[in-house]
């Protein structure tokens, strides 16, 4: 019985040992290989390597490499496949070779290849096992020992904007790098570098760092600012300097300057927190800040080619993956250069606004914002007392005042006249009859009146009370309608909802009219009414167009005439309130009449918009004006002027309206 368990015991033990010295297959050992490999385990693949391979490089700059290739070349979806024949036997081979392929999206595009790896069969430990004889060919095949990887970004050419006739707004310029060669200063050193710290607003700390940078040569060009080449006061201040020389380099120009600033905007070194913001960047970018140049950014920038090669030893280069470049693309306006340039000097500086539109195609013919800012100097980089003097400047020159909302005031009227006679609660014949300046509903008003700018002196009928602008009047209207009709009305003229629009808008209000006092303020554009420029300019393209309203466009490319509010108003409707307004402006009593021209006959209305915080207040008045020519309805600007108070109302605006009509009227 001894002997049988002995027998037994002894069959077990010859098969564990025989299981132990199973022979492990090359392509088992490179499958492993591979797993760790897909899943980018470099430390795990380190330890595959053979002794030669190990000693050609550590554990360390082997998984470095790795992780450096990758990450540089921004290596996504790694795939590495190897089909061997797994029944093929290498007992008494001592190395053995499999094909496999690997494929990889890069930065520049995708990369794949197919390469022989050779496994070598050494004995550690007193045991035979396949190690991976490892070189830096299996990162790619081209690469050899003392090759080098490369990548190179070909920048895009950023797109430029032009106006409805090609001049450009914004485009890819020369400016100046204006800079010293040290050697060039001698012995006026201290004067030049200060007299360019005052020119150009640097700083002398940081002129003075640039200067001693440690790659800075006695005969090298130290750069210290770019400058336009417009600005001609700095460039003579810096030439006359000692030491001082420019380089011509490439950058963003902006031929209108301020004129277009708020529309077009400007672009800058992006920051940390843009490049989180955005993809494709690098630190070195330039991305858009404000205007258009930031709302169009990804279609202007385009798309930076890339190309990614391995340089030879010998100076040839192997391309292993290429993104052509694309350039950004050209952005055409609507706007017209010489419209935009008249209506911006007509502001003259002061807190305002305009649109300008074709009121039958919808095209923004000139959007302005002012008082403005230089776009030139925001693009090189203002100096922080500059900026200090922008964001403290009382008339706010960075404020972009035409995507705000504001109190339309009297502007609103011809809109409350036109739902009045949709609805039926308004009609030609009736007339109201207010003695005075004032007039509440009741007592129940309290102290409360509504105003009006003159006692007509007998009744007031819509004609009249638009030619007038009674208040007054509106403010009965309002009443009449009710909030419920007159808000619906509203609505039909595209408030409270957003308007499709290139350059992001507010969107305009109704607010409250949960009082009679709120109702009847609405009526005649106070109360807590709001809208932005372009959409009062929009808001009177029905009476031009039959009672539909055009949606306004700014590019080019856009459908032009488009239907934003099909029939808002009956034909007869839209005739009746734009022949009223035609007298305000026609007639001798309208409150336009400031803008009368005998060969170019205009229709339109004024405003004042008083803001203030309670009843018993004077508070700062914004004038309005919105005018078209009835006959040739090709141009209608819209025009807001704040604080004309004491200024002469209302008027202020209409001259300026005016004096831009007679500029432009023979090409509109």
């Amino acid at each position: 019985m001894r002997k049988l368990l002995f027998v037994v015991f002894a069959a077990l033990v010859l098969v564990a040992l025989s299981g132990c010295n199973k022979e492990i297959k090359p392509q088992d050992r490179f499958a492993q290989y591979v797993e760790h490999w897909n899943k980018q385990e470099f430390g795990k693949m380190y330890e595959f390597l053979s002794k030669d391979a190990k000693q050609s490089i550590s554990k360390e700059d082997y998984i470095g490499r790795y992780e450096k290739v990758y990450k540089d070349l921004e290596i996504d979806n790694l795939k590495i496949t190897y089909n061997p024949d797994m029944e093929k036997e290498y007992k008494k081979e001592e190395s053995a070779s499999f094909p496999f392929s690997a494929s990889m999206d890069s930065a520049a595009g995708k990369i794949e290849f197919t390469h022989d790896a050779k496994l070598l069969k050494e004995e550690v430990e007193e045991e035979d096992n396949w190690f991976v004889a490892w070189d830096s060919t299996y990162i790619f095949p081209e690469l050899g020992p003392e090759d080098k990887i490369s990548y190179s970004a070909i920048p895009a050419k950023r797109g430029d904007i032009v106006d409805r006739t090609g001049d450009p707004l914004a485009l890819n310029g020369t400016l100046y790098e204006i800079g010293v060669v040290p050697e060039q200063m001698g012995d006026q050193k201290e004067q030049t570098i200060k007299g360019l710290s005052e020119a150009l607003g640097v700083p002398e700390e940081q002129i003075n760092k640039n200067l001693n940078a440690s790659w800075v040569q006695p005969g090298y060009f130290v750069p210290i600012k770019k400058v336009s080449p417009e600005d001609k006061a700095t460039l003579d201040k810096v030439f006359a300097l000692k030491g001082v020389l420019k380089q011509d380099v490439k950058g963003r120009v902006y031929p209108m300057g301020e004129a277009a600033a708020h529309l077009i905007g400007y672009v800058g070194p992006i920051t940390e927190e843009e490049m989180k913001e955005n993809e494709g960047y690098s630190s070195t970018d330039m991305i858009g800040k404000r205007g258009l140049e930031q709302v169009l950014e990804k279609r202007l920038k385009g798309s930076n080619g890339i190309k990614i090669g391995i340089k030879k030893q010998d100076g040839s280069e192997v391309v292993l993956a290429e993104k052509p470049v694309e350039n950004g693309e050209n952005i055409q306006l609507t706007i017209d250069f010489n419209l935009q340039q008249s209506l911006f000097k007509e502001l003259g500086g002061k807190p305002g606004t305009a649109a300008a539109i074709d009121p039958v195609t919808g095209e923004t013919l000139a959007l302005v914002s002012s008082p403005s800012f230089d776009p030139n100097q925001a693009s090189l980089g203002f100096t922080g007392e500059e900026w200090k003097a922008l964001e403290g400047n009382k008339n706010m020159p960075l404020m972009t005042r035409f995507k705000q909302t504001y109190a339309p005031g009297s502007v609103m009227k011809p809109l409350t006249g036109a739902i009045g006679l949709t609805e039926g609660t308004l009609t030609l014949d009736e007339t109201i009859n207010v003695k005075g300046l004032q007039w509440q509903k009741s007592s129940s008003w309290g102290g409360y009146k509504v105003t009006r700018v003159k006692d007509p002196g007998g009744p007031v009928n819509f004609e009249k009370a638009m030619m007038y602008s009674d208040n007054i009047y509106f403010a009965q209207e309002a009443l009449e309608l009710g909030k419920d009709r007159f808000a619906a009305g509203l609505k039909k003229f595209a408030f409270e909802e957003e308007i499709p629009y290139a350059f992001p808008l507010e969107q305009s209000q109704i607010g409250s009219m949960d009082s009679e006092i709120k109702l009847a303020d609405s009526g005649y554009g106070q109360g807590q009414v709001e809208m932005s420029i372009v959409h009062l300019a929009a808001s009177y393209t029905p009476f031009i167009n039959k009672g539909s309203m055009i949606k306004p466009v700014l590019l080019e490319g856009e459908e032009k005439g488009q239907v934003l509010k099909e029939g808002i108003m009956s034909e007869e409707t839209a005739n009746t309130v734009a022949a009223a307004m035609a007298k305000v402006i026609q007639d001798p009593s309208g409150t336009g009449r400031a803008a009368y021209m005998k060969d170019y006959p205009l229709a339109g209305k004024t405003g004042t918009a008083e803001l203030k915080k309670s009843a018993d207040e004077k508070g700062q008045e914004n004038g309005l004006f919105v005018a078209y020519n009835p006959q040739s309805p090709k141009l209608l600007i819209a025009m807001m002027v704040e604080g004309v108070e004491n200024s002469g109302g209302s008027k202020v605006v209409v001259e300026k309206v005016k004096k831009v009509f007679e500029e432009n009227k023979a090409r509109f």
